[in-house]
């Protein structure tokens, strides 16, 4: 198998197809290799290194070759068209895909590459993770274009969501198909160890063990709504005393000028007064210690979710999710946490609602977790690249083609 990413970069996508490939090398039964588009990528008002990446780290760690055409993506000077590519990353992708059954590619943005002439035949299986085609610029057409010539012969959807929207999009639904994301439980449950060390990593002190904190794990980008979610944390921060309300992910830092004016919006004349108990943390690599040393997880997404992994891993560590009715939210948080509409205070009322349920609501939480189960992803993911490889295979057996 060869995964085509866009690039290395902060998002839920990368981390879930990132920790598929890990599970189904550990399996046994396939081989993974990686082609990247971009060595390098400039958004959130961060520079992101292939090679620092977290997803990069664990897949080569785990055995799995990462290589990359070296492009820099986000360059405010402009850089190659994204849809032209030169001989030498031709033949670098050929090279690459000449060892491969099937191709993974992860969304549809990678089918710009994977549509070129000349390249092996190869089937295609897109990896789609937001429900949102319309806005995907150029993608759509690119994923149209590739299921007209018999390129691509299967979507994986990481919710029922991404499958109804690509669907009205006009992607013929017996190729959709809906694999559940999923989470390492044994790394993503409750922890009293580190709930006290991520807590006192905030400043607040053992002998305040019931001070609340809210996390907020999503990179900057307008989707994410963060807007909304400051003027929720301004109210919520001046009702509750000691409570504390924490920001993670590429551009959640003091250096990104335009969170900062998100801020001074939001928060106004309360900025001193409340601003010591908002935490800028950027990306962490520990967002275990994260989730369990908060007990509300919140998001405040306008658009383009499908089944975000925040929301997942942070109850799998014990914080009750809150979050706006986007993509699947709502139906992966009933009966575990609380669906708001798109007002501050009213979010806000609910993480003070989420803070006041969380004993009542673990019992919820730590039945689901089966449901959430990355082991269950994994073995779907395998059945149906099984099928692909099978169906291939079958292909070019003599005389079965013409049956």
């Amino acid at each position: 198998m060869l995964s085509v990413y866009e690039g290395f970069f902060s998002g839920g996508a990368r981390i879930v197809h990132s920790d598929v490939l890990l599970g189904l090398v550990e399996g046994g039964q396939q081989w993974h290799r990686v082609l990247s588009l971009h060595g390098e990528v400039h958004r959130e008002s961060t520079t992101q290194r292939m090679e620092d990446d977290a997803c990069y780290r664990a897949l080569t760690a785990g055995g799995v070759e990462v290589t990359s055409l070296g492009r820099t993506a986000g360059l405010v000077d402009g850089t190659v068209a994204a849809s032209v590519f030169s001989g030498p990353e031709l033949a670098d992708t050929a090279r690459a895909m000449a060892g491969a059954d099937v191709i993974l590619s992860l969304k549809e943005q990678p089918l710009a590459l994977l549509n070129q002439a000349g390249l092996p035949r190869r089937p295609v299986v897109v990896c789609l993770h937001r429900s949102d085609p319309e806005n995907q610029g150029q993608a759509l057409d690119e994923l149209k274009a590739a299921i007209a010539d018999g390129t691509v012969v299967a979507c994986v959807c990481c919710a029922e969501s991404t499958r109804d929207a690509y669907e009205a999009a006009g992607i013929p639904g017996e190729l959709l198909h809906v694999i559940p994301n999923g989470v390492d439980l044994l790394r993503f449950r409750p922890d009293a160890a580190l709930r006290l060390a991520f807590r006192e990593s905030l400043g607040i002190p053992a002998t305040a063990p019931d001070a609340p904190v809210v996390v907020f794990a999503a990179r900057y980008a307008g989707m994410k709504n963060v807007p909304l979610f400051l003027r929720a944390a301004r109210a919520w921060l001046a009702r509750e005393g000691g409570g504390h309300v924490v920001m993670c992910g590429a551009g959640m830092t003091e250096d990104n000028p335009a969170l900062w004016a998100d801020i001074e919006v939001a928060f106004g004349a309360d900025r001193a007064a409340l601003g010591d108990r908002l935490h800028l943390l950027g990306v962490r690599h520990d967002m275990e210690t994260v989730y369990a040393g908060s007990d509300v997880v919140a998001l405040t997404s306008a658009s383009g979710e499908a089944a975000p992994l925040c929301l997942i891993e942070g109850m799998m560590c014990g914080a009750v999710p809150v979050t706006t009715d986007v993509g699947d939210s709502a139906s992966i948080v009933e009966g575990h946490g609380f669906v708001t509409p798109f007002d501050p205070d009213a979010i806000a009322f609910a993480w003070s609602a989420a803070v006041a349920d969380r004993e009542l609501l673990a019992p919820a939480l730590e039945a689901s977790r089966e449901r959430f189960s990355r082991t269950r992803m994994i073995a779907a993911y395998a059945d149906l690249l099984d099928h692909v490889v099978g169906d291939v295979r079958d292909e070019l057996r003599p005389g079965v083609s013409g049956q």
